[in-house]
């Protein structure tokens, strides 16, 4: 062979950064989907109560805690939160043990909450 048909070889790729080359592919974030928080409308919960439940267990401020009562009292169900899974079951369990309106002397216990999954 002349100095002007020299070879080259291709690099090989050994196991390893093939492997490793996955590996960076595997850790691309994946989406988990989104949970809505449906808390359900009853005669036995105040604005009040519902407003204080927003502010304890989802950080609203308290007008926004309104608006949660005001749709709730109206359409017969408001979204809480829309979250992951996991966390949207932890929020509907705190909703149920929220404990009762002490305004109310009817009021037995929580309201009702569950979780659905949201759109897209």
């Amino acid at each position: 062979m002349s100095e002007s048909q020299v070879a080259v070889a291709e690099p090989e790729v050994t196991p390893n950064e093939e492997t490793h080359r996955e590996t960076r592919q595997d850790r691309q974030p994946k989406r988990q989907p989104p949970y809505h928080v449906i808390l359900w409308d009853d005669a036995d919960h105040t604005y009040e109560y519902v407003m204080l439940m927003m502010k304890r267990l989802f950080r609203m401020p308290i007008e926004q805690g309104y608006k949660v009562a005001k749709e709730v009292d109206r359409c017969g169900r408001a979204v809480c939160t829309t979250t992951t899974l996991e966390l949207a079951e932890l929020k509907r369990d705190q909703i149920h043990a929220f404990g009762r309106d002490e305004l109310l002397a009817r009021c037995k216990g929580s309201m009702s909450a569950t979780i659905e999954p949201a759109e897209g």
